[in-house]
């Protein structure tokens, strides 16, 4: 079975757009385990405008599945991942600023860069992710890092489902066949939701786990949490 890492991004927004702690941040990742999620995801940015670096330390203390830290490698991230310790973290190749996630590593332009941070957080025993678009050449540049899994990007995936285009999956489909052989583990976010989740993970040999928060949030305002969190475990099965 595929993984489902919850990302709760947005419960940190909705409480920082008040202030306070309602909701509260720790409850809801505590929650989201006991309703059957199997990982919590974070991305904190360097604006903290929805996760804040003090939640990563104090998530650690209340994530007892896994613990995935998603973001930008420079020096701030690198030490917070350091300190926390998580059980993966995902490198993103996000600009300062950035409202979303919009690209995949060039692992052959960042090569050097991503072998150094990536061998320091395998060091720490820290198992590493980087996201990367489904193009051959990124998946081939992304092994000679030495990154232990990828996660594809499925912006594009998701749009091309949503106009009805099913055809667009074979490039997700190529990149991860090549990944399984290439020994690497395959991850998958961005835009999946209950509509797509089921297509994509029958599609996609290997997947071991999904990263799922805008939707699933949005999601479960109409249908619940618990409720929200178990229509996905279904159709990841």
């Amino acid at each position: 079975m595929t993984k489902l890492s919850v990302n709760i991004n947005k419960i940190a927004t909705l409480r920082n757009a008040r202030g306070g702690n309602v909701p509260d941040l720790l409850k809801v990742a505590v929650d989201i385990q006991r309703f059957g999620g199997q990982g919590i995801t974070i991305h904190p940015r360097p604006d903290e405008r929805h996760i804040r670096y003090q939640d990563a330390r104090d998530l650690k203390a209340v994530v007892t599945t896994e613990y995935n830290i998603e973001g930008n490698p420079q020096h701030n991230f690198i030490d917070l991942v350091l300190e926390c310790k998580p059980d993966q973290v995902t490198l993103v190749p996000d600009a300062i600023g950035a409202i979303t996630s919009s690209a995949g590593w060039d692992t052959i332009k960042n090569q050097e860069y991503l072998t150094e941070v990536i061998g320091e957080f395998q060091r720490n025993g820290i198992r590493t992710s980087i996201f990367v678009d489904p193009i051959l050449e990124m998946i081939e540049g992304a092994k000679k890092t030495g990154t232990d899994r990828i996660e594809l990007y499925t912006e594009s995936f998701a749009h091309q489902y949503s106009l009805g285009n099913e055809k667009g999956i074979d490039p997700y489909t190529k990149a991860a066949v090549l990944a399984n052989e290439l020994g690497l583990g395959i991850n998958a976010g961005h835009d999946l939701s209950l509509d797509n989740i089921k297509f994509f993970k029958e599609n996609i040999p290997g997947l071991l786990e999904v990263s799922i928060g805008h939707a699933l949030i949005s999601e479960a305002l109409y249908l619940g949490l618990d409720n929200t969190v178990n229509m996905y475990l279904n159709k990841l099965k």
